[in-house]
């Protein structure tokens, strides 16, 4: 006869599947479009763009009013996700810098807690520049070396028919970019599920990035705008359904309930695409003013996120880090420090006011740090730094500095982002890593320069992604 604790388990596994069970080890799968701007979802009301999966996701989880990239450009908010940190830091100062081998990464530390390891995408951390190409098992700085066991991957911006690197292994796709790169990760994720072993997914798209190249039946919508702009919405679009595509997928693996899916866009949107793709923010990509650097994000996890909602609470790509680390409770050596982020785990289920620890920028020499309500900007001039304070609460636009109406702010803010400073600078000079030191780093280069690539030029001519490139080649 089966006694109590028997009977329960049994009913227990019976209701609920087996890897949901205590909602031990969430599955995470972390998602970054590229180039997609704050404004560019159908839940902020986007004037032409219908993003009804993304709107979905929002319904159902934490959506981000205030969701910070960790840079301007792409490499640099990669290297802040996997890191927790400031990208300068890591020594990605730039698009196309590599990560330190010296960094402890996310995808590091979940593999040391068991966890299977996958990345799926954009990965532009390895120091090549120009249109993506298969990553190359052999060069250095690639996904494996920090801590993803599988990945089919390219070097940077992937567009329609890709060529990615399965493990190393070049091979030519077929279709739409975002959706070959999710069907891959329900591939990978469907093969965890079976043997019930949690997974960390990463999955970063090239979408909606330049060149603008759509399928033609996404395209039905856009007929109106000028070919950029139809293009650069049609990409959008797809990615969108792919979206959709992934959440049907963890459902039909039955582990939907207990998979944290984070969604964010790499920086802020581009310039000259109409209708625009900031939200009424100032300025585009590359600027550390709210349009450069407020992204898009949503937090899915029905386990955890039982209420949905919206928060205007300030977060970044730099709290990614501490947040996972709490909910796994990953070792206090799993991450470098100094972190620069916190945990949002407290806001799952309950709103908070003001933030402890204020968001710090640094890009091309300028700086920025946002505290709650107020943020000060640092922009080099020839003649030192000229400052610019705005309240975000009351001027999202960043139309009146008001540096000079509140003194005791911008001195305090002013104050931290002088230290700030000082210790970024100690972390470039490789402070942080225990050689005191930083070591030899994979140059920042095009691709076309590598020799293990130019047995590939001939072949890949005839590509429209390649053909401006090797032209001369």
């Amino acid at each position: 006869m089966l006694n109590k604790s028997a009977l329960f388990f049994i009913i227990l596994n019976i209701i609920i599947p087996i890897n949901v069970v205590l909602f031990s080890k969430p599955n995470i799968i972390l998602v970054m479009t590229d180039d997609q701007g704050w404004g560019q979802t159908g839940y902020m009301n986007h004037p032409i763009l219908k993003t009804p999966n993304l709107d979905a996701m929002s319904e159902n989880g934490l959506t981000f009013k205030r969701f910070y990239a960790g840079g301007p450009v792409c490499s640099p908010t990669r290297a802040t996700v996997l890191t927790g940190r400031t990208h300068d830091r890591t020594g990605v100062f730039d698009h196309g810098y590599a990560l330190r081998l010296q960094e402890k990464t996310l995808s590091q530390a979940l593999k040391n807690a068991g966890y299977a390891t996958a990345h799926f995408g954009k990965w532009h951390l390895n120091g090549l520049r120009g249109p993506g190409v298969p990553l190359d098992k052999d060069y250095p700085n690639g996904p494996h070396h920090f801590g993803f066991d599988h990945w089919v991957s390219t070097t940077n911006f992937f567009d329609l028919n890709p060529i990615l690197s399965r493990n190393g292994k070049f091979e030519e796709f077929k279709g739409d970019s975002s959706e070959i790169v999710v069907q891959e990760a329900l591939s990978f994720i469907s093969g965890q599920a079976k043997m019930q072993k949690p997974f960390f997914c990463v999955i970063w798209y090239g979408t909606p990035h330049t060149p603008f190249v759509s399928l033609k039946n996404d395209q039905d919508d856009f007929q109106e705008l000028d070919e950029n702009s139809k293009h650069h919405y049609s990409e959008l679009k797809a990615m969108d359904r792919s979206i959709g595509t992934l959440r049907n997928g963890l459902s039909k693996l039955s582990v939907k309930e207990n998979t944290l899916l984070w969604f964010m866009s790499d920086n802020g949107g581009l310039p000259k695409i109409h209708p625009p793709t900031n939200g009424g923010l100032r300025d585009h990509k590359g600027s550390l003013y709210e349009g450069g650097i407020r992204v898009p994000s949503i937090i899915e996890w029905p386990y955890g996120i039982t209420t949905p909602r919206r928060t205007d609470y300030p977060c970044g790509a730099v709290d990614i880090f501490p947040t996972l680390s709490e909910i796994i409770k990953l070792p206090g050596n799993s991450s470098l420090k100094p972190q620069d982020g916190e945990s949002l785990v407290d806001l799952f289920k309950n709103e908070k006011i003001n933030r402890v620890k204020p968001l710090i920028f640094s890009s091309r020499k300028r700086m920025a740090v946002i505290d709650n309500e107020w943020k000060l900007i640092s922009l080099p001039t020839q003649n030192g730094n000229n400052y610019e304070l705005y309240n975000l609460k009351k001027d999202n636009a960043e139309k009146q500095n008001l540096v000079d109406e509140n003194t005791q702010i911008f001195e305090y803010l002013n104050k931290y982002l002088t230290d700030s400073r000082h210790t970024i600078e100690k972390s470039v000079n490789g402070h942080d890593y225990p050689e005191n030191k930083v070591n030899q780093q994979p140059p920042r280069t095009f691709w076309t320069e590598i020799n293990s690539y130019k047995k590939h030029f001939k072949k890949w001519k005839s590509r429209p992604e390649y053909k401006s490139r090797l032209k001369s080649k």
